[in-house]
């Protein structure tokens, strides 16, 4: 039991790893709070210690028995001095962090991004091109980008932990928050409101490029998707496009236009498949192509009756969508 304790605190998914000045902001707040319990939960270990020891003698050191000092110190340490403490860190947090943290102001940032939540994936846009990606969102590193929210079915949570706060995205309502990576790296998301049996399986990654490398990785992923080059990746796209593959997915420059699962134009430039619940490998995809919900019990795509020629073949061909 120890072990697993200690095992989930690992990983890169952290709120007191902050890489941006407003989840910087967050991780000073928490442990300032973090300090501020300590003092008080130590302080009660110490009087039940001191409690204990002087079990036989009556009355408070130094003090002893007088009533009014007893009563003014039940009232300075029980009620004035938690009040004091309190209030100002609901005023740090209400008027400095939040007010911090607040969305930007529309027109106020250089780059807007679009991300809706779906059971259980996330689908994201990027308004004035065709771009769509799942699972991996690509922004400039010293950039402020603007994340518009908002859910395609039930209540989800966008929270990148070591970028910002998290929002909520309720059905018909839309929420924004600020995006902002000091530097470049891979921050890992995640779903942060229980929402139906793969809420767990709902992560996402943040890849905060230098603004060269974005610009490059955007231009390519404007391009419809490659055609097929060989044998079996025609093969492949004619089952594809053949079965209800098409029906639950688009790829462009092709006839499918599905809407129901990820957009797969540029599967093959993804580094994980299922909401980055497995890696994406040439046999990572054949598995979840073959039984998804073996996989992923409970998401939205069946599995295909399909010969083994024709799994290797659609494989082939979603393998070449780079």
């Amino acid at each position: 039991m120890t072990a697993i304790v200690v095992l989930a605190g690992c990983g890169k998914q952290s709120t007191l790893s902050p890489h941006s000045p407003d989840a910087n902001g967050i991780a000073v707040l928490w442990w300032w709070m973090l300090g501020i319990a300590a003092v008080v939960f130590f302080g009660a270990v110490a009087l039940l210690l001191l409690g204990w020891f002087r079990r036989d003698r009556p009355g408070l050191p130094f003090v002893g028995e007088r009533e009014g000092v007893n009563t003014a110190l039940v009232i300075t340490f029980g009620m004035v001095i938690p009040v004091i403490v309190l209030v100002a860190l609901f005023a740090v947090a209400d008027l400095w962090l939040v007010q911090r943290t607040a969305p930007p102001a529309a027109g106020s940032t250089s780059m807007t991004i679009r991300v809706i939540g779906h059971q259980w994936f996330w689908e994201v846009r990027y308004p004035g091109t065709d771009v769509v990606t799942a699972n991996e969102i690509h922004i400039p590193a010293r950039t402020r980008v603007q994340v518009v929210a908002r859910t395609a079915d039930v209540i989800h949570s966008f929270w990148v932990p070591e970028l910002n706060r998290k929002i909520d995205m309720i059905p018909g309502q839309t929420n924004r928050v600020l995006l902002y990576a000091n530097q470049p790296g891979v921050y890992r998301g995640q779903c942060a409101e229980f929402c139906g049996l793969q809420h767990a399986h709902m992560a996402m990654k943040v890849f905060a490029e230098p603004p060269k490398a974005y610009h490059a990785w955007l231009a390519g992923q404007e391009q419809p998707a490659a055609q097929p080059a060989t044998p079996e990746q025609r093969d492949g796209q004619r089952v594809f496009l053949g079965n209800a593959c098409a029906s639950c997915h688009t790829i462009r420059g092709t006839s499918a236009r599905g809407t129901i699962g990820p957009d797969l134009t540029h599967v093959a430039s993804r580094e994980t498949l299922a909401a980055a619940t497995i890696p994406n490998t040439p046999r990572e995809m054949r598995r979840w192509i073959q039984n998804p919900q073996h996989i992923k019990p409970g998401n939205k795509m069946p599995a295909l009756d399909l010969s083994g020629s024709d799994f290797r073949a659609i494989r082939a061909y979603l393998d070449h969508l780079h």
